[in-house]
């Protein structure tokens, strides 16, 4: 199975687990009329909805270069996070609304034992999928999968303190702890909103690589760029799955097309080998567009 046939079905599946707790969980709610439970449920509409988007931006995402993107189309999943975090803004501003009425009628939850054990459940399938979500998001590098494995850890991070405060409000009967423990779901949903929001808008802004990753690509064209005198202006950017990586590298003026071509040659397959999904565009220079002073033994850069 290809690279992208996994993370479409992976996407196509999240939809369908997305559906499933949602159900569990609203079953939960009707069982106990919790607002705190309540406000779980809503939160797994928007994992359905941001389901269908991040399967959305992965088809697209994955589709060739044409006439009208000749730099692909891989920052279509950027928009699909965005578009998630949004959904959880408004999905804890719903929540908060449901809070604000339920503390104008405080009453004790009905069959809590029940709906707790349905929410349980629902809380242990979420947090098998988000792991699975997040380790193969980063792996192959979509952010839309990774997005969805966060928020959806989120889901499961907001079911286990939701079931932990309803336990102790029925041990205690403190009926104000259901609106207030959804008041405090509604908040730590807005903050990974806000989260969700800002990593993807770093990536529309072409972000550069992590420092890590910039040394890593230097090492490998310092070690395969044997017959070159100097590499200098190196640009980096990542979108989506898809790394661009761009400099100058500096060759004797005497040195003939065939021959340099070669070495850009070997430096873009070095780095094909190590960075899945690169894009490598090397500019030739003549020695006399040297920034440092020629004659090391290794290919400095600049």
């Amino acid at each position: 199975m290809t690279t992208k046939q996994r993370i479409r079905r992976l996407a196509a599946w999240s939809i369908v687990v997305a559906f499933g707790v949602m159900g569990l969980k609203f079953v939960a709610w009707w069982v106990t009329g919790s607002v705190a439970l309540y406000s779980d449920a809503l939160e797994s509409i928007v994992n359905v909805i941001a389901g269908f988007a991040a399967f959305w931006a992965i088809s697209v995402s994955h589709k060739p270069a044409d006439r009208d993107h000749q730099y692909g189309h891989h920052k279509a999943e950027y928009f699909s996070a965005v578009l998630e975090g949004v959904l959880i803004v408004v999905a804890a501003l719903l929540i908060m609304g449901a809070v604000w009425r339920s503390w104008q009628d405080l009453s004790p939850m009905e069959q809590p034992w029940e709906g707790l054990a349905i929410n349980g459940v629902a809380a242990a399938i979420n947090c098998f999928w988000a792991l699975l979500l997040i380790r193969v998001g980063r792996r192959d590098k979509s952010p839309a999968l990774e997005a969805d494995g966060h928020h959806v850890m989120t889901d499961v991070v907001t079911s286990v303190g939701v079931i932990i405060g309803l336990v102790a409000a029925v041990l205690t009967g403190w009926h104000f702890l259901d609106p207030l423990l959804a008041l405090l779901v509604a908040l730590n949903i807005l903050w990974q909103g806000w989260k969700v929001i800002t990593s993807s808008l770093d990536g529309l802004m072409d972000r550069a690589v992590p420092i890590d990753e910039n040394m890593r690509i230097r090492d490998i064209i310092s070690t395969n760029s044997a017959g070159a005198l100097e590499v200098h202006d190196l640009k980096t950017r990542i979108a989506g799955r898809a790394t661009f990586i761009e400099f100058h590298m500096v060759v004797d003026a005497a040195m003939s097309v065939g021959e340099s071509h070669a070495i850009c040659d070997r430096i873009e397959a070095a780095l094909g080998d190590e960075i899945p999904s690169v894009r490598v565009v090397i500019h030739v220079e003549p020695d006399d567009e040297a920034k440092l002073p020629l004659g090391t033994a290794a290919v400095p850069f600049a």
